[in-house]
């Protein structure tokens, strides 16, 4: 019995000997040699050329890029560098306009020299704020009878007025100003609107005066 058991397990073991002897025929052999060769293959001069070229080109339109965008940094930190600075020294011209308002108004001031001459101070004092704002590019807006533009200006109010168009600025709240072509602040306007009809409110009138 135990013969045959070992005649047995001898042939097991001879026909797994066989199946690892057939995955090593020499025709899989040949393949895994083709494949290695084919990985290893070494590209020819052209193409070596070629993909040279490739990743200059790529390197260099992307240094282009870069040094695109550093130049529209720079240009945009010198344009607008001083954006937040100038959208605050607006106050002081707000100020000279309130304050020159309140001193118009004064009763006990009006009609006197020391009136006309403070106030004369006052615009001479506004004018050379202008002038600094203007040579740093920062302009205030036209827009005194000129249709509302949203992306310029703010509308307060409304104002009724037949002569001007529905929209057109009539009135200016508080000067908006431009640093070079970015919005520093809008205006703040009153716009004009037609007159309201009241033919029913004078109607009700002359029926309350026959009674």
């Amino acid at each position: 019995m135990e013969k045959e058991e070992n005649l047995e397990q001898n042939s097991k073991n001879t026909e797994s000997l066989g199946e690892d002897k057939k995955s090593d025929k020499p025709e899989n052999k040949d393949q895994k040699k083709t494949e290695n060769v084919e990985e290893k293959k070494e590209l020819s001069p052209e193409e070596k050329i070629n993909q040279l070229e490739d990743k200059l080109a790529r390197t260099f339109a992307e240094m282009e890029n870069q040094r695109r965008r550093f130049e529209k940094e720079k240009d945009d930190a010198f344009d607008y560098g001083g954006y937040s600075f100038a959208k605050e020294a607006l106050n002081l011209i707000d100020n000279f306009a309130r304050s020159k308002s309140i001193l118009e108004n004064d009763e006990a001031l009006k009609n006197t020299e020391a009136l006309k001459k403070t106030l004369e101070h006052f615009d001479i004092i506004n004018k050379d704020l202008l002038s600094i704002f203007t040579k740093n590019n920062i302009k205030p807006i036209d827009c005194l009878n000129k249709k509302l533009d949203p992306n310029l200006h703010q509308a307060m109010m409304e104002i009724e007025d037949d002569q001007k168009e529905p929209g057109t600025i009539v009135q200016e709240v508080q000067k908006g100003f431009m640093i070079k072509d970015r919005l520093l602040r809008p205006s703040l306007v009153g716009v004009s609107k037609k007159t309201e009809k009241k033919e029913e409110k004078a109607e009700e009138n002359k029926e309350n005066s026959d009674k």
